[in-house]
């Protein structure tokens, strides 16, 4: 990989897509893993510390006082402005109105980091970065309209083997780049459990399958089975044609 390079040709989509909006700058969640932390150095790189803030947005009994650490610790090195919004109230005072299953309230938590997010973009006119990599994208390993609803996606097309490579690179703190990685939905939740297998065994399976090629193991199938059930995630809301018959 020539890290130097993807770096630069990141940096520049950033700096083009803010100013092409003509916006003030970025929004990101930082949550103390490697992705937003790669994000966080990209947007600062391209954009300066002035334009870059950072929420980091922990929920009460779940997220880890490590991961905390760890954002406020990347927020401090880029010497970014950041806050750190207490998601549990948003939570509770959503759930005294509306029932809702575990599968309803994991998916909740994104979204109302995301409308904060987007609460800042608004009140500054800046745009919301999002954190998701090339693997995550690719198995619909998101919350629609959560960590999935942002402006643009700057590590979009890098795997999460790449990821850490370019972080290695940027000079992302090691124990961030050797951290598991978790969305924080609950406690002790992390992304290879729920995905069944580590990132390196799922890149190594989407690189095959945008290569066309196949495999008839089982892992393999599970990869292909989540890539053709979230293709609606990566889709725009489907509209049916009617100018026809006007």
């Amino acid at each position: 990989m020539d890290c130097k390079a993807i770096v630069e040709r990141i940096s520049h989509f950033i700096c083009e897509t803010v100013e092409s909006s003509q916006s003030n700058g970025v929004v990101l969640g930082l949550s103390g893993g490697v992705d937003s932390a790669v994000v966080a150095f990209l947007c600062t790189k391209a954009l300066g510390r002035e334009r870059v803030l950072a929420n980091i947005m922990p929920e009460k009994g779940v997220t880890p006082e490590e991961d905390i650490k760890d954002a406020l610790q990347i927020a401090k090195m880029l010497e970014i402005e950041h806050n750190v919004i207490e998601i549990s109230p948003f939570i509770d005072l959503f759930l005294k109105t509306l029932d809702g299953d575990r599968n309803a309230v994991i998916n909740l938590k994104p979204r109302i980091r995301m409308t904060i997010n987007y609460f800042f973009a608004n009140k500054l006119r800046r745009l919301v970065v999002g954190t998701g990599n090339k693997s995550e994208i690719m198995i619909g390993y998101f919350t629609k309209y959560g960590d999935g609803g942002v402006d643009l996606q700057p590590i979009g097309d890098l795997y999460k083997t790449e990821v850490l490579e370019v972080a290695k690179f940027l000079g992302v703190p090691e124990n961030v780049i050797r951290k598991k990685p978790t969305a924080g939905l609950y406690v002790g939740q992390t992304d290879e459990a729920e995905i069944g297998m580590s990132y390196a065994e799922l890149d190594e399976i989407l690189k095959l399958i945008e290569k066309g090629i196949k495999r008839e193991d089982e892992k393999f199938k599970r990869v292909l089975s989540l890539l053709n059930a979230s293709e609606h995630k990566r889709r725009l809301p489907p509209i049916p044609r009617v100018r026809d018959l006007i």
